[in-house]
């Protein structure tokens, strides 16, 4: 559980950093968001600060590499069985942040990255991998795919080894610091 905390320490700092810098205050003062220490709750700051940059995050490269991490993080494990996909898909079309884009093309661009890995995995993996890295030219839309990833592999109160890995090379791919993210 001591990723949790991490988890928790992260999200502080992130709300501490976006409320200095004035965008997206609205997201900073949530009672208990980041000292009550429920998973729940954690998730709860994650996607507040996702929505805090909202109108940040607009771009194809964001779209793209939010599904392919998505696909990621439900196939961690090597397979994804259909009411994962589908537990995943529904995550997407409930994001907040993600409501920018169309549901169809999330729907299209989680599925065909999901299918790519259930096809084959490792070759999936290296695709899916390549279309992570196109978010890194902007470090606010780099680091909202990792907590988009987070939120997705934490939305059942467990991010299991396998998603934490997955993440920790998606960091890698985007040339973030694992420790950032608790990872």
């Amino acid at each position: 559980m001591a990723m949790w905390d991490k988890l928790k320490e992260q999200a502080k700092g992130l709300q501490q950093a976006q409320g200095s810098r004035g965008s997206g205050g609205h997201g900073t003062s949530r009672p208990g968001g980041s000292s009550g220490g429920s998973k729940a709750q954690l998730i709860s700051a994650l996607k507040s600060q996702l929505t805090s940059l909202k109108t940040e995050l607009k771009s194809g490269s964001y779209r793209d590499a939010s599904m392919a991490m998505c696909a990621l993080v439900a196939a961690a494990d090597g397979q994804v069985d259909p009411a994962e996909r589908q537990h995943v898909e529904s995550l997407i079309l409930q994001n907040d942040v993600l409501q920018n884009f169309p549901p169809e093309q999330l729907r299209q661009r989680f599925n065909k990255h999901v299918d790519q890995l259930a096809f084959n995995f490792q070759q999936g993996k290296t695709e899916v991998m390549q279309e992570i890295a196109k978010a890194s030219k902007k470090q606010t839309e780099a680091r909202a795919v990792v907590q988009t990833g987070l939120v997705v592999a934490g939305a059942d109160g467990y991010v299991a080894p396998a998603e934490e890995q997955v993440l920790r090379e998606a960091c890698a791919a985007l040339g973030l610091s694992p420790q950032e993210f608790g990872l």
